[in-house]
C-alpha cells in the first residue's frame, strides 16, 4: 500500500489570498464579506496608518461588532496579509512590454514605487519570508520573466529583484517622510526642502564643514529638475548590468514541460479562466489610472482653494 502524500495545511490568510479557504456558512448578515472588511481596512489605513486599522475599528466602520469579523477573518495578521494583496495589486503590463531586462525592471520598479505612494502603510509590514500569495508571487514573476534572456541564473535573478526593491523601498520610506514633513507643517515639500536649505545655510561655515558648505553653494540641498532617487536606481541597474557583462552565463537548461501542465494549458476551460483573468487585469489597470486622474486633480482643486 502506498502512502498518499498529503498536502500542507495553509495558514488561514494564505488560504484566503489563494481563494481556497472554506468561508462561513451563515454570519450576521449577508452583506458582509472578506472582501468588504478588506476594503474598509484599507481605507482605514490609507486615511491614518496601519496605527488607524484594528478589528474594532473595521467592525465599527462596517456596522458590526468584533466578533462577526472573526467568522471572516480570524486575526488581526490574517488582516494585514489580505490588505498587502489588495494594496500591491498585480504588476502592469507595462513591464512584460518593455524592451530588455533594464527597461522592464525600470517599470517594475516605477511601478512597485507607485503602490508605496498610494498606500505608504505597505512599509510598515515587515517581510518576513518568501512571498507566498498570488499578488506577491505575481510581481516576483514579472521581475524575473524581465530577467528571462540575462544571463544568469534563478539565484542570482531574484538576488537582483532584491537588489531593486530595496532601493525602491528605500526611496518609498525617504519619500513618505517628506510629505509627513510637509503635511504637518503644511507647506508644498519643495519648500520644505527650501527652509532646510536656509537652516542649513545658518549654521554651515566652508572653514568647519568645507565639503558641506561647498555643496550647498551649489544648490544641493534645495528642490532642483532632476530626481535625485533616480540617480540611485540607474546606478543599482549599472551594477548590475556590469555583473552580468562579467559572468559567466549560467542559465539553466530549459525543463522539459510537465505532460500535465501541457494538457492543461490546452483546456479550454483553463483557457477561458485564463483569457477572463488578464480581462480583468486589464481592467483593474484601467481603474487605477482613472483612481490616480481623480486623486490629482482633486488634490489641484484643493490646493487652487
Amino acid at each position: 500500500m502506498t502512502d498518499t502524500p498529503t498536502e500542507p495545511e495553509l495558514p488561514r490568510a494564505v488560504a484566503l489570498a489563494w481563494g481556497v479557504a472554506a468561508h462561513p456558512q451563515r454570519g450576521p448578515k449577508r452583506e458582509l464579506s472578506i472582501e468588504r472588511i478588506v476594503d474598509v481596512a484599507v481605507e482605514l489605513a490609507d486615511q491614518g496608518g496601519l496605527p488607524a486599522v484594528s478589528m474594532a475599528a473595521v467592525a465599527s466602520e462596517l456596522g458590526y461588532t468584533p466578533m462577526s469579523l472573526y467568522r471572516y477573518v480570524t486575526s488581526k495578521d490574517d488582516l494585514l496579509v489580505l490588505m498587502q494583496e489588495r494594496g500591491i495589486g498585480i504588476p502592469p503590463e507595462s513591464v512584460r512590454e518593455a524592451d530588455g531586462w533594464r527597461a522592464g525592471l525600470r517599470e517594475w520598479a516605477a511601478a512597485t514605487l507607485t503602490t508605496y505612494r498610494e498606500h505608504p502603510w505597505l512599509l510598515d509590514l515587515p517581510i518576513d519570508g518568501t512571498p507566498q500569495t498570488p499578488n506577491n508571487l505575481a510581481w516576483l514573476d514579472a521581475a524575473l520573466e524581465a530577467l528571462a534572456e540575462a544571463p544568469a541564473d534563478y539565484e542570482a535573478k531574484v538576488a537582483i529583484v532584491l537588489a531593486v526593491i530595496a532601493q525602491v523601498r528605500w526611496q518609498g520610506v525617504v519619500e513618505r517622510g517628506y510629505l509627513a514633513a510637509a503635511a504637518a507643517a503644511s507647506v508644498d515639500p519643495e519648500d520644505l526642502d527650501r527652509r532646510a536649505s536656509d537652516v542649513i545655510a545658518t549654521f554651515i561655515t566652508p572653514e568647519e564643514f568645507p565639503e558641506v558648505h561647498g555643496a550647498l553653494q551649489a544648490g544641493v540641498f534645495g528642490p532642483g529638475p532632476d530626481d535625485p532617487f533616480a540617480f540611485g536606481l540607474e546606478r543599482v541597474l549599472d551594477g548590475i548590468e556590469s555583473y552580468l557583462a562579467t559572468t559567466p552565463a549560467a542559465r539553466p537548461a530549459t525543463p522539459t514541460a510537465d505532460p500535465e501542465e501541457q494538457l492543461l494549458a490546452r483546456d479550454p476551460k483553463v483557457k477561458e479562466a485564463v483569457k477572463a483573468r488578464r480581462e480583468a487585469e486589464k481592467h483593474l489597470r484601467e481603474a487605477r489610472k482613472r483612481e490616480r486622474e481623480r486623486m490629482r486633480d482633486a488634490r489641484e482643486r484643493i490646493r487652487r482653494g
